[in-house]
């Protein structure tokens, strides 16, 4: 067997060992025994009704990227992707397999809204849908980080957002130039890189500008065992109070007024 080959079987048996110890550990809202989380899960449930059949705007991007012929070079800072792994890709690729999907692009605009969102951060532009959906709820400015300039065009040219700039270059460099700028970060997502030391290394930087009332969420935990490492010590660092695991991403919350706990939860 190829090392490719192997590699791939064990991906995809840690992927489904993944996914079947999530589901056994989730609960559901009735079972929440944090008022706080209790409410926060409900009105996230209600939030994701009533807004699944907005934001057509942007779904209309969507489905206009996903029919896209056009190949673009990729440059990759991390990981990389899982099913279409090359410096040459589709546009219609790159948007179906490494764009957060509408469920998730709603979970994470929600949470933003939870925050002040004066200073939201994005690591991880791609075909900037989530930046979007993210810029409709910043009330300041959103600073959305991408490493491939190819990618960062085509996200650029199908928004015109007056509250965000686009960032190019490596996060690791760039992040920093950026946060010395900023009194304090309101809301982030850090859904780039997907290696151990990516997703460790952001989280500890956007640690030195965050406040009681910041929330920071974690794209693809269960990616891999690099990934769900980082995320099982994001979500124990001291500074952390609550977090919730959706299995596509983590929430983190650090109002030390909560209970310090963790909640596996389902949308």
């Amino acid at each position: 067997m190829r090392i490719s080959s192997r590699i791939d079987l064990i991906n995809n048996f840690f992927s489904f060992y993944s996914f079947l110890s999530h589901w056994l550990k989730k609960v559901d809202g009735y079972s929440l025994q944090s008022p706080f989380v209790f409410q926060v899960y409900q009105d996230l449930q209600n939030y994701l009704k009533t807004q699944i059949s907005s934001n057509q705007q942007i779904e209309a991007v969507r489905k206009y990227l996903l029919s896209s012929s056009q190949n673009i070079k990729v440059l990759d800072l991390g990981a990389g992707s899982k099913k279409v792994n090359t410096h040459q890709r589709k546009v219609s690729d790159i948007t179906r397999y490494s764009t957060s999907s509408k469920k998730y692009a709603l979970l994470y605009q929600y949470f933003c809204q939870l925050t002040p969102a004066n200073q939201v951060i994005e690591l991880g532009t791609c075909m900037g849908i989530t930046t979007q959906y993210l810029s409709k709820v910043t009330k300041g400015h959103l600073y959305t980080f991408e490493g491939s300039e190819e990618i960062l065009q085509i996200a650029r040219s199908t928004a015109q957002l007056t509250n965000a700039s686009y960032i190019l270059g490596d996060i690791s460099t760039k992040l920093p130039e950026i946060l010395s700028t900023l009194d304090q970060i309101d809301f982030a997502l850090i859904d780039a890189n997907h290696t151990y030391y990516g997703a460790t290394n952001y989280f500890g930087l956007l640690l030195e500008k965050i406040h009681k009332d910041s929330i920071i969420a974690i794209g693809d935990i269960y990616w891999s065992k690099e990934m769900n490492k980082a995320w099982d010590e994001i979500k124990s660092h001291p500074q952390v109070f609550l977090s919730l695991d959706f299995f596509e991403c983590g929430i983190v919350f650090f109002n030390p007024k909560l209970k310090k706990d963790h909640f596996t939860l389902g949308i």
